[in-house]
């Protein structure tokens, strides 16, 4: 069976197709700038990147696009549309109306547009590539996989706020963490690394990218993540502020001018590295500058590196213990010198880090010494290998 994965954002489009069997990349790529003017990247498994400006209107143009190039005479990797046979939707906020991933139908839609104020930036477009899925695709089942699904096992403890509780009535407000399907997966593979089930071990996973969540892991379950109502809470990220006194938002807002729209703006796309640092939002970029001597670059590194060390430390104490930390994504993946900075500290627990196992990038393996108590795992992450499993099980 082949599956099309989509990511949908506001202006953008990520995607794979999926070969279920063998869970190949048949080809995977991009559309960019839609609503402006519309650029498609298309990388067939084994062939060369392609780039086309292709008039992107609307996401409808952009799907076109998409399964035009997939159809391809000179590059295509399936002969027509009847080849794939189901499509897996990344859609970021499912409230808690929803628990699992589920098969697409008129109440799952509508049950998806009540989450719209949870995510308004995100799930409207999530609902857009559904719709223009369902009608470039009529009859091809589509599959919702949703990124706060696996935290809705989060106890009422954890994901309680400290404000009237009226409004968690209400509205409802409460975390709901993010990432659910990365940390999902992750956990599963580090499980499956140490030869054991997920059901019997307590993990951390460090999902450490641009955006970063942590989540503790308890037996299989979320039980504890950094992210909540929204992604912008926990850890600090490439632009994101993470957690903060409140009350610097009315603070910082009436000394410069700014209304709760404008201190929205400061705090998810100004502030976190790019807003220590001056310089970057980017790891590597801060990495570089940090070498130069940049002192505000290396701030912003070590302030990373130091939330990630409290939140680990954290959530071993509400699990009572933990038996492996996996690091993931694109920061915890490819970044040698943040893993063994923040390990260093993690000594307390009986984390031993191999300095030589841990000097790779992008390569699953376990970076602990054999004599580590708690075993510490570089895991690269698949999300779309992840929402591809979850299509085929809702489908086949």
């Amino acid at each position: 069976m082949n599956i099309l994965v989509i990511n949908c954002g506001s202006s953008s489009l990520k995607y794979q197709l999926i070969n279920s069997d063998s869970e190949e990349v048949l080809a995977k790529g991009l559309c960019e700038r839609i609503g402006i003017d519309g650029v498609l990247t298309y990388q067939p498994a084994g062939g060369e990147k392609e780039k086309s400006e292709i008039a992107m209107p609307t996401h409808n143009e952009a799907i076109s696009a998409v399964l035009a190039a997939l159809t391809g005479e000179k590059t295509g990797v399936v002969k027509s549309l009847a080849e794939i046979n189901a499509v897996g939707h990344r859609v970021v906020h499912g409230g808690e109306k929803f628990t699992a991933s589920c098969l697409i139908d008129d109440a799952a839609m509508k049950a998806i547009e009540e989450c719209n104020d949870l995510a308004p930036l995100h799930n409207p477009a999530n609902l857009i590539g559904i719709r223009t899925c369902q009608k470039l695709m009529p009859g091809v089942p589509n599959v919702a996989v949703f990124d706060t699904a696996f935290h809705q096992t989060m106890p009422e403890v954890a994901y309680t706020y400290g404000l009237p509780h009226e409004y968690y009535e209400k509205y409802p407000v409460r975390r709901y963490g993010f990432h659910g399907t990365s940390h999902r997966f992750v956990s599963a593979e580090a499980a499956k690394m140490l030869g054991k089930k997920p059901e019997d071990l307590k993990i951390i996973v460090c999902h450490l990218g641009n955006g970063a969540s942590i989540c503790a892991v308890d037996h299989g379950k979320s039980v504890d993540t950094s992210m909540g109502l929204t992604p912008l809470e926990g850890l600090v990220m490439g632009t994101r502020s993470g957690d903060i006194d409140p009350a610097i938002i009315e603070f910082v807002g009436k000394k410069e001018g700014l209304d709760l729209e404008g201190m929205n703006n400061v705090l998810n796309k100004k502030s976190g590295m790019l807003g220590i640092s001056g310089v970057s939002s980017d790891g590597r970029d801060l990495g570089d500058a940090a070498a130069k001597g940049n002192k505000r670059a290396q701030l912003a590194l070590d302030v990373f590196d130091y939330r990630v060390i409290k939140y680990i430390g954290a959530y071993a104490a509400a699990m009572n213990g933990v038996d492996a930390i996996a690091f993931t994504a694109g920061i915890g993946e490819n970044n040698i010198e943040m893993r063994e900075n923040v390990c260093a500290h993690l000594t307390y627990l009986g984390a031993e880090l191999d300095k030589e196992k841990n000097n790779v990038r992008g390569e699953e393996r376990i970076i602990s010494t054999d004599a580590s108590k708690v075993k510490l795992l570089l895991v690269p992450t698949n999300e779309e290998l992840a929402i591809a499993r979850d299509t085929l099980a809702l489908v086949k």
